[in-house]
C-alpha cells in the first residue's frame, strides 16, 4: 500500500511538471531569452541593420544618466502616475456605486457599457481627440470668435492634460468592474446591520463599505501604476512626447531610439533600466497599499 502511495506521488510529479510543460515553454520563449537578448543588446552599439555588433560595456547605461530626454521620461513617469492613479481609481469608484445601486434588470448593461471605452482602440481615440482639438475643429472655432485662442498640442501644460484625460476615461470603466465586483460580494446582512445602526450615506461608505473593499482598491492601484508607466500610444499619436518633452515617457523613447535613431544597443539599455525603475516603484506602492490594507482593512 505505502509502495503505491509513493508511486501515485512520483507520478503525480511528473504529470505536474508535464502539464507545466506548455506555460514553461512560453517563459523561456517569450519571456527569458528575449530578457538575456536584451540585456546582451544593451552591451552593445548596433544600428539594427549592421551585421556586426560593437561590445561597449556599459557605456550605454553611463548615457543615461546624463541624457535629458531620459531624465525628462523619468520625472514624466511620476507626473502620469499621481494624477492618474488618484482619478482614474476616484472615477471608478463613483462609476461602481452607481452601477451598483441600479436594478438588477439594467445593472450588466450598464456595466458593459463603461467597459466599451477599454476595449476602443487608442489609435482610433487617439485621431479623434487629434482632430476634436485641430486648428479648424468647431471647438476651437468656437473659442476663437468668444477671443480665446488655444494651440493645445503646443501648450505643455494642456497636452499632458488631454493625454492624462484619456488614459483616465479608457480605464475607469475598466477599473470599476473590479470595485463593482468588490462591493456585489459585501453581505445583505452587512446592510441590514448598517440600516438599524443608523449608518447610510458618506458615513456607511467610509465606515464600512470602503474598509471592505480596500483589497480590491489595492490590486487595482497596483494596477493603475503600472498602467502610468506603460503609456505610449497616445504621447506618441498626439504630441510626439512634446512640447519640450512635456509629455514623452519611457516607452516613446525606447522607439524612437531603437527604431527612428537606430540606436538599437541604446535602446536596449534605456528598456533595462525602465524595468528595473517600474519593478522597483511597483514593489514600493504594493507595499504601502499592503500596510494601508492591514491598517485599515477588513
Amino acid at each position: 500500500m505505502k509502495n503505491k502511495i509513493e508511486s501515485f506521488k512520483n507520478k503525480s510529479g511528473f504529470l505536474g511538471w508535464l502539464f507545466n510543460i506548455p506555460y514553461l515553454a512560453y517563459s523561456v520563449i517569450f519571456f527569458l531569452i528575449p530578457l538575456l537578448w536584451a540585456f546582451w543588446l544593451s552591451l552593445t552599439d548596433w544600428n539594427l541593420m549592421s551585421k556586426s555588433k560593437k561590445f561597449v560595456g556599459l557605456d550605454n547605461f553611463k548615457v543615461l544618466f546624463s541624457d535629458p530626454r531620459i531624465k525628462a521620461a523619468f520625472i514624466n513617469s511620476f507626473k502620469y502616475l499621481v494624477p492618474i492613479v488618484i482619478f482614474t481609481v476616484a472615477v471608478a469608484i463613483v462609476i461602481a456605486l452607481l452601477v451598483h445601486k441600479l436594478p438588477d434588470k439594467i445593472k450588466g448593461i450598464t456595466a458593459v457599457l463603461f467597459f466599451i471605452p477599454y476595449l476602443t482602440s487608442g489609435v482610433a481615440i487617439s485621431v479623434v481627440v487629434r482632430y476634436f482639438f485641430s486648428y479648424n475643429s468647431v471647438l476651437n472655432v468656437y473659442l476663437r470668435e468668444k477671443g480665446i485662442n488655444i494651440d493645445w498640442f503646443r501648450d505643455p501644460k494642456w497636452s499632458f492634460i488631454i493625454i492624462f484625460g484619456i488614459v483616465v476615461w479608457k480605464m475607469s470603466g475598466y477599473y470599476a468592474l473590479f470595485i463593482l465586483s468588490a462591493l456585489e460580494s459585501i453581505s445583505d446582512d452587512v446592510h441590514d446591520a448598517c440600516k438599524i445602526d443608523g449608518a447610510t450615506g458618506l458615513k456607511k461608505f467610509i465606515s464600512v463599505t470602503l474598509p471592505m473593499i480596500i483589497p480590491t482598491l489595492t490590486t487595482v492601484v497596483v494596477l493603475a501604476a503600472g498602467l502610468a508607466f506603460g503609456i505610449f500610444t497616445e504621447p506618441y499619436l498626439l504630441t510626439g512626447g512634446g512640447p519640450n518633452l512635456a509629455t514623452t515617457t519611457w516607452q516613446l523613447e525606447i522607439y524612437n531610439t531603437s527604431f527612428t535613431n537606430f540606436q538599437s544597443g541604446y535602446g536596449a539599455a534605456i528598456a533595462i533600466a525602465n524595468a528595473v525603475h517600474i519593478f522597483v516603484s511597483i514593489k514600493i506602492i504594493t507595499f504601502i497599499m499592503e500596510k494601508f490594507n492591514n491598517k485599515y482593512g477588513m
